[in-house]
């Protein structure tokens, strides 16, 4: 019996790469019923995580566990392959907490190449796409490097580092997507074709050391958290052993070795042209930027419970391998320590992103979308995100519904899509908490309650998924319930009760709601006067003393995103004469009519766009009759 029915021969959506981006793109679309073939340079990587082998982190864990509560898979994958977890942040607001963990390398790979395979309507093909098919001013299909041509609707790029990737290790450099990978050579060249800009960016990665030549007796463990938390809404608990990760420094003597390797180095000679991301730098970039600081840490990382390796996060480096290798053996715990890999940095082109809608479709050809480091990101947890929006987009756009849009007070995807498309970016994009403005709306613990609904609308959110959010949803209601209506009387019990687990005792009736309120009170405390607040699950508990706790700035903070949303109503015509705007500067009317914002809010957040011009667009509006 046949499971697999054979593929059409038009595509709705081909996605060309298996990265990040491209793996959670080509699933988002196939579970939305679109037709759905995923090109690969190599099927063994799909999956692969290129760099370190860790998901999440400070914003990122953010925006997996939103590409889960839309119906995604990055936080499923990571919640089966993950053997350490841990919150960070935690003695920090809930809006900065945040979660990451340790992947097994090859495990990851499995469960996500398990349900590529698996997916109905959905295909995979080894082959490495060369050129764009172009009909009738559309993208329509790709052409391979031993041309065959796939038909499709649309496309969708998520080429990560292979755009004419070239490697450097000192000053040697060899053409390559990644370590083992070749590099995509005529993509570039059909991009620029179809009337896109490119650019070159640049980023790294470190040596792997061999597991069993380090000497742990002299590091720093560091355990996970004890139970692990997963990242998905949907799992019920981590399955997984959890093994350790562990700390050490680099030294003045490291230091001494990176620098006599400057001379050497392709970043400090100009052989490497890319900007690099100014938030990852290499470590000879951390030591000639800070010269005064006298150690940098690093973690050690395993890379799977099978794998002889481990990855010394912190080091990134393109040094030539004999200062790699004098740096790694003057660091405690690494003197006899074996390099497997060596460090290498990665060139490579992108298109800046202002060159795109904010649906991340091309504005010059109609049908192809890009998602990932093409778009100058850099970080798994970015490319996911791009890749699922871009996915929501493209299948909108397909089955005549409105566009996929977030606003920057629902999703941190939408922030990273926003700035993106609408500031662009000159060096690989990083996501960070601060980057968002309603940061306290925008929490690990409530996403699911922000965008589950509309994963559900887009046919996303399958009937189990939706049945745990319902039954989420309708604990919190009923616990908000609880704490807003019982009324606590300041009797002697009461009074009693609450002296002794820490608290203030009020001096008249007050709220449960309102007694924990109290910095040193927690929502496990209300149990003393209400015992069936057990029975509601720790998410559900979580997310109702977060509300309560932190109800007066989330209010303040709702009447911002009111007056933004008022910015963000007015809608610009597309064919609006900037030139003809007065009390415009010319560098406004030039990043106007580059970027095309599609609403006034968006206007203002281009760079270089003052107050000023804002209200100049506005006046213009009014004379026009456009508003």
């Amino acid at each position: 019996m046949i499971r697999k029915e054979p593929p059409p021969s038009i595509f709705d959506l081909i996605v060309c790469g298996a990265g990040h981006a491209g793996c959670e793109a080509a699933m988002a679309a196939a579970n939305m019923g679109l037709k759905t073939l995923l090109l690969t340079i190599n099927v063994d990587r799909i999956g692969h995580l290129s760099c370190n082998p860790a998901i999440g982190g400070l914003a990122k864990g953010h925006m997996v566990k939103e590409i889960d509560a839309l119906g995604g898979c990055m936080g499923i994958w990571s919640d089966k392959a993950g053997i350490q977890f841990r919150i960070l942040n935690t003695r920090k607001g809930p809006a900065v907490r945040a979660s990451r963990a340790q992947m097994d390398r090859n495990e990851y790979m499995r469960v996500v190449q398990k349900d590529i395979f698996s997916q109905e309507n959905l295909w995979v093909r080894q082959a490495m796409a060369e050129s764009l098919i172009i009909e009738d001013g559309k993208a329509a299909g790709v052409v391979t490097q031993i041309g065959e041509e796939y038909h499709s609707r649309s496309v969708m790029l998520t080429t990560g580092t292979f755009l004419q990737g070239l490697m450097h290790i000192g000053l040697e450099n060899f053409s390559g997507g990644r370590m083992g990978d070749p590099a995509s050579v005529g993509m570039s060249k059909s991009l620029e074709e179809a009337g896109l800009t490119l650019g070159r960016l640049k980023t790294g990665t470190t040596p792997r050391l061999l597991k069993d030549s380090i000497d742990y007796d002299k590091l720093e463990e560091q355990r996970g958290d004890d139970p692990p938390q997963p990242f998905s809404f949907r799992t019920n608990e981590i399955k997984l052993p959890q093994v350790s990760c562990h700390i050490t420094y680099t030294n003045e003597k490291a230091h001494e070795a990176i620098r006599s390797g400057f001379e050497r180095s392709p970043m400090f000679t100009g052989v490497i042209k890319g900007t690099g991301a100014r938030y990852c730098p290499s470590i000879e970039d951390k030591v000639a930027r800070f010269p005064e600081k006298e150690r940098h840490q690093i973690f050690l990382e395993p890379e799977g419970y099978e794998s002889p390796e481990v990855y010394p996060s912190g080091i990134p480096t393109s040094l030539p391998l004999d200062v790699q290798k004098r740096m790694i053996h003057s660091i405690e715990g690494l003197e006899q320590a074996q390099i497997v890999r060596p460090g290498y940095a990665i060139e490579y082109d992108f298109v800046p992103p202002t060159q795109l809608l904010p649906t991340l479709e091309t504005k010059v050809l109609p049908g192809l979308y890009l998602a990932g480091q093409i778009n100058g990101t850099s970080g798994y947890e970015e490319a996911a995100a791009q890749g699922l929006w871009a996915a929501c987009n493209a299948f909108c756009k397909l089955t005549g519904r409105d566009p996929f849009l977030l606003s920057r007070d629902q999703a941190y995807i939408a922030v990273l899509v926003d700035d993106l498309v609408t500031k662009g970016t000159l060096e690989p994009y990083r996501m960070f908490t601060s980057r968002a403005e309603y940061r306290l709306l925008l929490r690990e613990g409530n996403a699911d309650l922000r965008l589950t609904e509309i994963g559900r609308e887009l046919g996303l959110v399958k009937d189990d998924h939706w049945t745990l959010y319902s039954a989420k949803k309708k604990g919190l209601e009923e616990a908000l319930e609880l704490l807003n209506n019982t009324q606590i009387r300041p009797d002697k019990p009461t009074r009693e009760i609450i002296t002794k687990i820490g608290g203030t005792a009020p001096n008249k009736s007050v709220t449960l709601a309102t007694i924990l309120r109290q910095p040193e009170l927690s929502i496990a405390d209300m149990v003393h006067f209400r015992p069936e607040i057990e029975n509601y699950a720790q998410d559900v508990l979580a997310e109702a003393e977060t509300q309560i706790k932190y109800e007066g700035y989330l209010v303040r903070q709702q009447e911002l995103v009111e007056k933004f949303h008022k910015m963000e109503s007015v809608s610009l015509p597309e064919d609006v004469d900037y030139s003809a705007v007065s009390g415009l500067t010319r560098e406004a009317v030039e990043k106007l009519t580059e970027v095309r914002p599609l609403t006034l809010g968006q206007a203002s957040r281009i760079s270089g766009i003052t107050p000023a011009a804002v209200s100049s667009i506005e006046i213009h509006l009014k004379k026009i009759g456009a508003i």
